[in-house]
């Protein structure tokens, strides 16, 4: 008679067998002993295991619950199972037997990780914590628990929290099993948190250490190219020198795997950023052709394309966008929305889907408890805009002259330490200012907590540069977007945005989902102390002919589009003699708009690029123009602000979004209704006319010099005392415990 057991020597065999990769034969000496001791589990359970070992799964779990019919309380037979599951994709099984091993163990460390695992697969990312933590409470050198542990925290959005596990998963046990592949995949990891956290310096040291393990990673590069990509955005000097590396960094990726989709997408990113236009589109193309349904690839590609101004096909693409944004698909920036498409609806929709994704809110930091009332409002200012630029040249003014004896006055800043004249002045013109480039983004919204900050504003929005993840996480009990990004953020973290009656009609309250602020005059501030510049400039100092009447537009060329194209083409065709004085940012799109304005019948010399000139030449040139065309959907801003303070007028035709009624505003503010208009065939028939009736020209820039000393856009003192009595307002509903409502400024 057979023993119930096979001898020790016997099993041990067949485990040498499985060790040394003899998997085939080892299953044939299990399939022999067990004819011989069919009610043995052990031989069930080693069977299991070799054949998962060759990949046949579904003759695995066969042996497995064998085994476990044998003997239901097998610990390690239930764990294999479980394993096995949880290959096959049938989680809930694997739950069931990693928690029918734990009832047997509970000190079973690596099935509580497991467990944890497949918890996190499953979507059930806090009791996957749960399980991870009760595996390092039991095995706390558990370098894999710390890793999975570090991964949920990753996903749950609290990237201190991964950072923390992930850096003790490298300090429990830094040459484990495995050591190159478990270390770069744990560097990575590390690398990937710390960019959450909005550290590049400390992914970039992150990436270098996982690529000196494994130098062919493609990953890696790839990540490495992002970072340092990153790490240009206003946090380090050398902008120019680390754009290259992360381009050295993406074409190695290219090189080790050709159709990496993502490497050709990051690549593209960063040659616009280098102004490196054509090739930037080329290389959106490459990842478009590979997978033409990555994430925000069709929105990149086309928005560099209107930089360009290549407008093939546009039609098609904006209608295949508008169904794509309706799906809830993610296929354009919302910036890059407000430029193309005038239908706030539409812009609300793509902005919460994109809020959702990229920036959704945070939970890392616990919700601001209610301050005590301060004696004065502690408003910041958030931006990386403190510096040589428009938004800047615009709100400069207003953090000096805000009222000291009601508010603090605070800036944060995260863009490039440029040191220049407007920098210099900004940071002079506030209480404090706080340089964060270097800061993460929960330490921004931590600094920002720890000076009890009542209002918070971003400057930004969903432009370049952005920050919108300090928002995410709550910088104060009060967030509000001004004046950088011109619509909705689709974010229940915003509060407010500041607007007026024009930019906003009540009627479209429904397409935004901060609640508005109206301002009485515009939404736009701007800076009275900027001062007219004496230089003069005659029609051939910029180019233009001696005669003729001179249309004007300097705004971005991303801003043209074929229709408004149109419009100037048949304006031109209607006034003789008359140019068109326009900005062109590239040599392609200045080639690109010749062509356009050839196929419209106009020849190209009608159309005179202008210079890119320093501030006080840009305003004067506005001079030696006539009339100043708005593009549409997205209207001119400061440039149209820039040109009315010339005394030169501008003419606009109002649409449906806060971006194609940004003009309109403008010139209400100056008690110029008339050059309004509601429709392409109004906006050319009086660009016309006033081409062509001097005399009405004449009456509408006379009116407009008689009320530029008393208009209501270049009062900055009356625009603060109001944007003021909106942030009492605002805060005064906060301290009733009051939610946010519309709030009306009075005049």
């Amino acid at each position: 008679m057979a023993s119930v057991s096979p001898p020790q020597t016997v099993i041990n065999t067949v485990i040498a067998l499985y060790s040394n990769g003899q998997i085939e034969e080892a299953l044939d000496s299990v399939a022999t002993l067990i004819k011989e001791y069919p009610d043995e589990p052990l031989l069930y359970n080693i069977s299991g295991v070799c054949h998962k070992a060759t990949g046949r799964l579904d003759a695995a779990v066969e042996s497995f619950e064998k085994a476990v019919s044998l003997k239901p309380d097998y610990t390690e037979v239930n764990y294999n199972l479980g394993l096995t599951f949880q290959e096959l994709g049938q989680l809930d099984d694997a739950v069931k037997c990693y928690e029918n091993a734990l009832a047997v163990n509970p000190d079973y460390a690596e099935a509580h990780n497991n467990l944890g695992v497949t918890l996190k697969e499953l979507g059930k990312l806090d009791d996957a914590v749960k399980c991870y933590k009760k595996a390092l409470a039991i095995k706390p050198d558990y370098t894999e628990a710390h890793s999975n542990l570090g991964n949920a925290f990753k996903e749950l959005n609290q990237p201190e929290a991964a950072v923390k596990f992930y850096e003790k998963a490298l300090t429990v046990n830094p040459d484990h099993a495995e050591a190159h592949y478990n270390l770069t995949i744990a560097y990575n990891n590390l690398g990937l948190a710390f960019m959450d956290l909005g550290k590049p310096n400390d992914a970039i040291n992150c990436y270098e250490k996982a690529l000196s393990l494994k130098p062919d990673d493609t990953e890696k590069h790839n990540n490495l190219g992002i970072a340092y990509a990153y790490n240009h955005l206003g946090i380090a000097n050398n902008s120019l020198g680390l754009l290259d590396a992360a381009l050295k960094c993406y074409k190695n990726a290219l090189a080790l795997k050709p159709d990496y989709v993502h490497a050709y997408a990051n690549r593209a990113n960063t040659l616009k950023d280098l102004k490196r236009l054509d090739e930037a589109l080329a290389s959106y193309e490459s990842a478009i052709t590979l997978d033409p349904d990555l994430d925000w690839i069709l929105g990149n590609s086309l928005h560099t394309k209107m930089h360009l101004c290549l407008w093939g096909d546009l039609e098609n693409r904006l209608h295949e966008l508008t169904n794509k944004i309706n799906n809830g698909e993610k296929v354009i920036n919302p910036f890059v929305t407000l430029t193309l498409i005038d239908d706030p609806g539409i812009q609300r929709k793509n902005a919460e889907t994109y809020a959702k994704d990229v920036y959704p809110r945070n939970h890392v930091l616990p919700e601001i408890e209610q301050y005590s009332k301060h004696k004065k409002i502690r408003v910041g200012y958030f931006s990386s805009d403190f510096r040589d630029h428009p938004v800047s040249h615009l709100t400069a003014e207003l953090y000096e002259i805000h009222d000291r004896k009601r508010f603090e006055i605070h800036a944060f800043y995260f863009g490039p330490d440029t040191q220049d004249e407007m920098n210099l002045r900004i940071k002079a013109g506030v209480d404090r200012f706080h340089d964060v480039r270097t800061m993460s983004h929960e330490d921004v919204a931590l600094l920002a907590r720890s000076v009890e900050l009542d209002i918070a504003v971003d400057l930004g929005g969903f432009t370049q540069f952005n920050r919108t993840g300090i928002f995410a996480m709550s910088a104060a009990p009060l967030q509000i977007g001004y004046i950088g990004y011109l619509g909705t953020m689709g974010a229940d973290y915003m509060d407010y945005l500041i607007a007026d009656q024009i930019i906003i009609p009540e009627a479209n309250q429904k397409y935004y989902s901060e609640k508005v602020v109206y301002m009485p005059h515009s939404y736009q501030v701007n800076d009275s102390t900027q001062s007219l510049p004496t230089t003069i400039f005659m029609r051939q100092d910029v180019g233009l002919p001696e005669t003729g009447f001179v249309f004007c537009c300097f705004n971005n060329n991303y801003k043209i589009t074929p229709t408004t194209f149109d419009s100037w083409a048949r304006i031109l065709e209607q006034v003789d003699g008359s140019v068109l004085l326009i900005y062109a940012e590239n040599e392609s799109a200045k080639t690109n708009l010749n062509k356009e304005i050839v196929l419209r019948g106009v020849d190209s010399s009608r159309l005179i690029f202008g210079e890119n000139l320093p501030m006080s030449e840009y305003l004067a040139r506005y001079r030696v123009a006539d009339l100043f065309l708005d593009t549409h959907p997205y209207n001119a801003g400061t440039t149209a602000s820039d040109a009315l303070r010339m005394g030169l007028p501008v003419l606009t035709c109002i649409g449906k979004s806060f971006a194609s009624r940004m003009a309109a505003s403008l010139l209400n503010a100056v008690n110029l209704p008339e050059m309004i208009t509601t429709t392409q065939e109004q906006y050319e028939s009086l660009a016309i006319e006033l081409a062509t009736n001097p005399d009405k020209l004449k009456i509408i820039k006379d009116k407009l010099v008689d009320n530029l000393p008393t208009a209501p856009l270049y009062d900055t003192s009356l625009f603060a005392r109001q944007l003021e009595s909106a942030y009492v307002a605002m805060y005064d509903r906060y301290q009733q415990g009051l939610d946010p409502d519309h709030i009306y400024v009075k005049h």
